[in-house]
């Protein structure tokens, strides 16, 4: 019985962890995937294009005076965090659905197993 109660909090909190990386990220009107969904449609973080590995080109810029420096500096840093915080909830999210992916193939074999039963006493 505890087991179960801790797993249920554990699994709240993994909830809660979810719908704050979704306000954060700015994804709080998204609906979430359906279940009819098949595994080839939802892409995975590992599959990433081969040629991804080279950073796009920079442009070179003039130099700029010290007040623009800093805002530049500022906006970079706000960006860089930016890009850190997405990969990281991505990763968040990639451990979370690596979680409950058992679970929820569980649940669709035990639906596919009693729609299955209902259908063969049906067709007696």
């Amino acid at each position: 019985m505890d087991k179960q109660l801790t797993s249920l909090t554990h699994d709240a909190h993994l909830l809660d962890d979810l719908e704050s990386i979704r306000e954060l990220l700015g994804d709080a009107n998204l609906q979430p995937p359906l279940l009819t969904e098949t595994v080839e449609q939802i892409p995975l973080l590992l599959d990433e294009p081969a040629g991804n590995d080279t950073p796009p080109p920079v442009a070179e810029t003039a130099p700029a005076a010290p007040e623009e420096d800093a805002q530049t500096r500022r906006q970079d840093t706000l960006l860089h965090l930016d890009a850190e915080l997405r990969a990281a909830a991505q990763l968040i999210m990639q451990d979370v659905i690596n979680d409950f992916t058992p679970h929820i193939e569980t649940e669709i074999k035990r639906r596919l197993d009693a729609r299955l039963d209902r259908l063969l006493k049906r067709s007696e």
